[in-house]
């Protein structure tokens, strides 16, 4: 196999414009080290990924995107046939400066970059006039080097702003500049740069996370300028249900402003200057209505969260400039009924401060850590509101339809910034107790002579777990609801039947108690019969409501672990069955006891029989939403022990 020869002098670039020397176009000289095979076997490798930033006093910044890459496969030639970027057109504005292949044979051929598309970008949820540029290379084949360079001008995120049109690239906290940078890479990658040339009179500070790179700051050109690179970057090898890329991958994070309490007192300036909590007649209305016969502050803060939450639907359409930071105001708000995460937090804050509270809006980052670093890594807006005591208390109404909490337990060990007038530091959610989120399953079985399994389960939840198991009352059709019971029963076995099922007057009423269902079914030929014996899982074992149990989809097969991972939440499972044999029968197994401690997780379980009955009881405690890698172990074994309670059983006839 061809090993990466030197690159025609033609493709050298400046060494002071994109801070690489000759190393960005050949690859190490040794094929026998193993970073030399997995450049060897990719599809294509990166030469260069480089960024270069000019920071203008203002803080807007102006980007140059450099990226050389060479093909080794016809994969590769496929992956790399067309470039695209992204960009939001409120903030930013980005072109194709040139684009060049160089074949292996020698020719080169230079794109013609103003035949690049520009249009609107692929969209979920959140239709903000996002758009993408985009580039046809062509066809490729092994050999070829493509080049190609984007300048980019503006910030990343977006707020209100003025005629002026230049305006529009000023970041919302003027002045100031941040930025995150991730340093992993999904194909070899020879040499990665970012450099960014700030006035002189700014501080920046940057740590870089999770890794190692070459970092020096110089004066050049009465700037200061900071460049950080990092050679030989091979795929990140991640694992299943680890916690987020930016929490465990290298990474770069960099900004000029120095605390997080100044951003906390300018998001809260900004808000309330724009107005975007000023009360609106119809929506004082409607509050005083909630709040009617309401005593306490928890039952005001609760009815007002839950029907914010129930009632503004999730719709991220474009309603002009504003879309951001800023929170639109109350009017809007409340006569559209709809808008992303900051339209509905927005919503309950001015709900609570016609309540008579005091609630601000917090910035937090569903899905992965935010650091000490001062820049702004957020996705989503949240509620606090002051309590009697002096405390604030986060609510997120967004993630709450339909749900008995306050605050979503899917969000616990979560990072956010309130945007308070005092000013606040980063704070974190706290764990959930798992008992906060319990699932208890309780079955009364009778087994026959012939393998018929009868009898009758009732299912219990709370919290995370309620909402699981409600969603069909709250989301689905009413004429799903008896449908969607027998499937949790087929899920069991093709041949159960139904006979009864019991879940309440009024199971759409979350907030009326935790849900309760019951179950009385038939489910013949349950067990295997053959020579004397019987064989058969125990029911509530067998793929019953397994929807709640999101510890099932995390595979603990691997002894280790490297990195952090996630459940969906803190969770209590607890697991009760008496099985009534028939006459005669004893099980085959020895009695099964276990106990199992950890600062992750605990478990304890018994199998054992008594008189002509089985008895099996389960109490899993899992304790976090995050873990560490350390919790591994503990999280590890208390699940196995658990899930050895699946094991099928014996019986024999004596």
């Amino acid at each position: 196999m061809k090993y990466l020869p030197i690159i025609a002098l033609s493709l050298l670039i400046s060494v002071s414009a994109y801070g690489q020397g000759r190393s960005c176009c050949q690859l190490p000289p040794d094929p026998t080290t193993e970073k030399q095979q997995m450049y060897a076997a990719a599809d294509c490798i990166t030469l260069l990924d480089s960024t270069v930033v000019t920071v203008q006093p203002t803080g807007s910044g102006s980007f140059d995107v450099y990226k050389k890459i060479k093909v080794q496969t016809p994969r590769g030639a496929v992956d790399n046939r067309i470039i695209k970027y992204d960009y939001d057109p409120l903030t930013a504005f980005a072109e194709f400066r040139y684009a060049t292949i160089y074949r292996a044979n020698g020719d080169i051929i230079n794109l013609d970059v103003t035949q690049a598309c520009d249009y609107a970008a692929p969209a979920r949820a959140i239709y903000w006039g996002a758009r993408q540029i985009m580039l046809e290379v062509g066809r490729l084949h092994p050999g070829d080097v493509v080049e190609y360079k984007i300048a980019k001008k503006g910030f990343t995120y977006a707020l209100l702003t003025g005629d002026d049109d230049e305006s529009r690239f000023i970041p919302p906290m003027r002045g100031q500049f941040y930025d995150i940078v991730p340093f992993w890479a999904t194909e070899p990658t020879v040499r990665k740069v970012y450099k960014v040339s700030i006035p002189m009179e700014k501080e920046m500070q940057f740590q870089f996370y999770q890794g190692e790179c070459a970092s020096s700051m110089r004066y050049e050109d009465g700037r200061k300028a900071y460049t950080f690179a990092k050679d030989d970057i091979m795929p990140f090898k991640g694992e299943p249900n680890m916690v987020d890329m930016f929490d465990c991958a290298p990474k770069l994070m960099m900004s000029s402003t120095p605390r997080w309490q100044d951003k906390s007192i300018w998001f809260n300036k900004v808000n309330e200057d724009y107005g975007s909590f000023a009360p609106f007649p119809e929506a004082q209305k409607k509050v005083d209505e909630l709040i009617k016969g309401k005593t306490t502050e928890m039952e005001k803060i609760a009815v007002l969260t839950h029907w914010v939450a129930d009632n503004i639907r999730y719709a991220g359409i474009s309603m002009g400039k504003g879309e951001g930071y800023t929170l639109h105001n109350t009017e809007m708000n409340y006569t559209d009924r709809c808008g992303v995460c900051k339209d509905i937090a927005g919503t309950l804050i001015s709900f609570l401060r016609m309540a008579g509270f005091e609630a601000y809006p917090a910035m937090t980052m569903a899905g992965s850590r935010v650091e000490s670093i001062p820049a702004d890594h957020f996705n989503h807006c949240v509620t606090v509101v002051k309590l009697s005591n002096g405390t604030y208390m986060p609510l997120d109404p967004t993630w709450v339809p339909f749900c008995r909490e306050l605050w979503s337990s899917a969000e616990q060990q979560q990072n956010y910034l309130p945007g308070v007038p005092e000013g606040s530091d980063l704070c974190l959610t706290p764990v959930s107790a798992p008992e906060n989120h319990y699932v208890q399953i309780t079955a009364n079985n009778k087994l026959d002579a012939n393998g018929t399994l009868r009898g009758q389960f009732t299912i219990t939840a709370e919290g995370q777990s309620d909402s699981n198991v409600r969603s069909i009352f709250t989301r689905g059709w009413q004429s799903d609801w008896k449908n969607t019971m027998e499937k949790q029963l087929l899920n069991v076995s093709p041949k159960a039947k139904l006979l009864r099922v019991d879940y309440g007057k009024d199971p759409k009423n979350y907030q009326a108690a935790p849900i309760k269902i019951t179950f009385t079914y038939e489910i013949p030929d349950y067990a295997l019969v053959t020579n004397g014996q019987m064989v058969f899982k125990p029911m509530v074992m067998n793929n019953l409501y397994n929807q709640v149990k999101s510890y099932l989809r995390i595979n603990t097969d691997r002894e280790t672990r490297q990195y952090g991972f996630k459940d969906a939440c803190s969770r209590l499972v607890e697991l009760d069955e008496t099985i009534q044999l028939p006459k005669g029968y004893t099980l085959a197994q020895e009695i099964k006891e276990d106990s199992k401690q950890s600062s992750a997780a605990d478990f304890e379980g018994s199998l054992k029989q008594e008189g002509n009955t089985l008895k099996l009881h389960q109490k899993l405690v899992l304790k976090k939403r995050v873990y560490d890698a350390s919790d591994w172990d503990g999280f590890r074994t208390a699940v196995n022990a658990h899930k050895s309670y699946a094991d099928y059983l014996v019986i024999e006839n004596n």
